[in-house]
């Protein structure tokens, strides 16, 4: 028979979406201070994660600062009141990453989203003119008549 592995296994992200960033009001404040954020591997030591950072973002690391935020205990029983016991969720690194002046990361906005928020925007405003313009007509027949 297979032997079962006791050892936990790491968090195991794709390459691609290797840094995932963090949201949270702490995050939006330290991103003033040209701090992002970010769930990593791991596995990933710092000088991996500020490569990831400058490849991804193209933009020039100054520091990394990592933590590894253990996982709560939760409880756990296989029926009514058969075999209870206690578990912990896994374990999650985080990276604080600090950017060169000048640069920054565009991480919760794309220039897409921009565009078609300035697209209504526009339409919305030329809708509002429209019926502006509409009712100064109006007013201006009724004081002719």
């Amino acid at each position: 028979m297979a032997e079962k592995s006791t050892e936990k296994t790491p968090l195991i992200l794709d390459q691609k979406s290797a840094l995932v960033p963090r949201a949270t009001e702490k995050t939006y404040a330290e991103q003033t201070r040209r701090t992002y954020a970010f769930f990593v591997n791991p596995s990933d030591s710092k000088q991996e994660i500020a490569k990831k950072v400058s490849d991804q973002f193209n933009v020039t690391v100054e520091d990394v600062r990592t933590l590894t935020r253990k996982g709560k205990k939760t409880k756990f029983s296989k029926g009514k009141h058969a075999y209870p016991g206690i578990t912990f969720r896994r374990d999650h690194k985080l990276a604080y990453v600090t950017l060169k002046e000048g640069n920054s990361i565009r991480v919760f906005e794309t220039p897409e989203e921009n565009s078609e928020l300035e697209k209504a925007s526009t339409k919305k405003a030329d809708k509002v003119s429209a019926k502006e313009a509409k009712k100064a007509d109006k007013k201006a027949d009724k004081e002719n008549k």
